[in-house]
């Protein structure tokens, strides 16, 4: 008997709920609003209630009055890290436009500091046009300040971890905790806050930064620019999907599995790089965890290496899903994830 994936828990927002959000902040509040437009890979279902919020203050005020009136929310900024259900998600979704910065120093050494929403490979961008070096490492880097921080984001051998200075974080309190790399339980590509030990809302963070030569830094880019043209897929995709395991690449035992060029109804193992999936225009979010889940089964199966994802899933996601994907040791995954999956074409 084929066994069937259950349905996903859904807790939407009450007709008193959205009555309130309506009387507080009025036409600045839309509901039931397809997310896609706001994700990397152009996919996701509808908000309860979506909220912009355009600056700091606003992001503060706004998610305490959320959790004063004890509605769950959640902060959406670039959309390339997340994987947001095709059902939706419960409760209201702040997108995140907060988007200040400014340079500084600190004890005599240039920084920056940035709004939780502002571009981080903007901001790497801006710190090398000024000849400061220390955030170069993430030129090309997709998403926000606040999503890098969360995420401990990383690449060409930085990461937010090296490069922070604090970030400050609001809690359900009404304090804000100024915290280092530390402090914030950073690791590799996770953080307190994205495991759930801490409970709150990165508000903005600095950087530290340093003079450099600045021919130096034009070559460095343009290293960086070319090894992600050369390595990494254009198209929509959400980024890596899986964790490197220690002392290896999750793209090369990906290739190694076979798996190279799968695909799930609109989705695609990369032929390019294995770690990146890419919607070729009809994807769904379940096609992503189609693939996901063959791809750590598989992995393991053959290559005894247990794959860990570096994306988040967002909304309303059955449990069978969420237990294919995270559980701490390989369970047989439904049979419907299964279904649909294509073999890579045969070279």
């Amino acid at each position: 008997m084929t066994k069937a994936v259950s349905k996903p828990v859904s807790n939407p927002l009450s007709q008193e709920a959205r009555e309130a959000l309506r009387k507080a902040f009025g036409s600045r509040v839309q509901f039931d609003v397809p997310l896609a437009p706001w994700s990397a890979a152009r996919l996701g279902g509808p908000a309860d209630a979506l909220l912009e919020v355009p600056s700091v203050k606003d992001l503060g005020s706004t998610a305490m009055w959320l959790w004063e009136h004890d509605m769950p929310f959640r902060v959406l900024g670039g959309g390339s890290n997340v994987l947001i259900a095709d059902e939706g998600v419960d409760g209201v979704v702040l997108l995140n436009r907060a988007r200040e910065a400014r340079f500084f120093e600190v004890k005599g050494q240039p920084a920056v500091w940035a709004a939780s929403g502002a571009s981080f490979g903007a901001l790497a961008r801006r710190a090398v046009a000024k000849g400061l070096d220390g955030l170069t490492w993430a030129i090309g880097i997709p998403g926000t300040v606040g999503g890098a921080v969360v995420g401990n984001a990383g690449a060409f051998g930085g990461d937010v971890a090296t490069s922070l200075l604090w970030a400050d974080v609001l809690f359900p309190n009404g304090r804000v905790v100024r915290l280092d790399a530390r402090g914030l339980g950073l690791g590799y590509r996770t953080s307190a806050l994205k495991t759930g030990w801490l409970s709150g809302v990165v508000l903005a963070a600095a950087f530290r930064l340093h003079p450099a030569d600045p021919e130096k830094l034009k070559a460095r880019v343009a290293e960086i620019n070319e090894q992600r043209r050369r390595s990494q897929p254009p198209g929509a995709s959400l980024g890596s999907i899986f964790k490197n395991p220690p002392g290896e690449y999750a793209g090369r035992l990906i290739e190694m599995a076979g798996l190279k060029g799968t695909r799930a109804g609109g989705v695609m193992i990369s032929p390019q790089h294995a770690n990146f999936f890419i919607n070729l225009g009809n994807g769904t979010a379940m096609d992503y965890a189609h693939l996901m889940c063959l791809v750590r089964r598989t992995v393991w199966q053959r290559l005894g290496v247990l794959l860990e994802p570096e994306i988040q899933l967002i909304g309303r996601w059955p449990e069978d899903v969420l237990s294919c994907l995270f559980d701490p040791l390989p369970v047989e995954p439904p049979a419907l994830l299964l279904g649909g999956v294509a073999p890579p074409p045969e070279e």
